[in-house]
């Protein structure tokens, strides 16, 4: 007897803007809500890698260049997200850098710029998407293990992160009212093109991976696609009655620490 096998498509006819979304997670994360019925929205500073992104995902993407540390360029840009695919579902506020900031060593300059980036940048992505949030939308914020692991040197990209954190229940008590929900997630050492700025070349990647991994219990960084999958959940209605919560992917770095591979006999 022939079975037949049945697949939910769990964003179909949904709307979706995903900052960053021309590489790493925000890439890996408009590939999975394309696959699952989405019309997307994606924004980066680069034109190529956007250019190269929206071809990979096809005619349900389009691309916008927009900064996101440019208040007005990201007002534009939900905007015309908006003028193409009708008001958002889903937010995923993804884009973010990485920059070490190491006291006695660290200019006001490279320091701000990680916080309008990863924290003020995050912050004006959904005020300015607020306005055209369907109700019981879901706006997915991006947040980091850097929170609460004290990594030595990256005291910025911490607080941003740390204060994304805190932001999610901010805005979830303020969006609360319109159905909206508001919540994290939390990737931990993950292959994505954020590492290029400490180890440029492959052989230098590999030699950090390998250095990092001993702190993690599963032994190994994550893929994009792992954290991609996450955020599905929650912008999907299979996440309902999610509300201000935070998924963490890290294969136990910060929850179970001692079971890491340089603990172990």
């Amino acid at each position: 007897m022939a079975i037949t096998i049945i697949t939910r498509m769990r964003l179909k006819n949904k709307t979706a803007l995903i900052t960053g979304g021309n590489s790493g997670i925000g890439l890996a994360t408009a590939k999975l809500f394309v696959a699952e019925g989405a019309k997307v929205a994606i924004t980066g500073r680069n034109q190529t890698t956007l250019d190269a992104a929206a071809k990979e995902l096809g005619s349900n993407v389009i691309a916008i260049q927009a900064d996101t540390t440019d208040v007005q360029a990201t007002e534009r840009a939900v905007a015309k997200a908006v003028e193409k695919i009708g008001n958002l579902d889903i937010v995923f506020a993804n884009a973010g850098i990485g920059g070490q900031t190491p006291i006695g060593k660290t200019t006001l300059a490279a320091f701000e710029q990680v916080l309008k980036t990863n924290l003020t940048g995050v912050f004006f992505t959904v005020q300015a998407a607020a306005p055209h949030l369907n109700a019981n939308a879901s706006v997915v914020l991006n947040g980091s293990v850097h929170a609460v692991l004290g990594v030595p040197g990256y005291a910025a990209y911490a607080a941003t992160k740390a204060g994304v954190r805190a932001m999610v229940r901010v805005l979830a008590s303020e969006l609360s009212p319109r159905g909206i929900r508001v919540n994290l997630v939390t990737p931990g050492a993950t292959k994505t093109p954020i590492w290029s700025g400490v180890a440029p070349s492959p052989e230098a990647l590999s030699g950090l991976e390998q250095h990092i991994v001993k702190g993690i219990p599963l032994g190994r960084f994550g893929e994009a696609e792992e954290v991609a999958k996450a955020v599905l959940f929650l912008a999907s209605d299979d996440a309902s009655n999610v509300q201000a919560a935070e998924i963490v992917v890290d294969g136990g770095a910060t929850g179970a620490p001692s079971g890491a591979p340089i603990y172990r006999q």
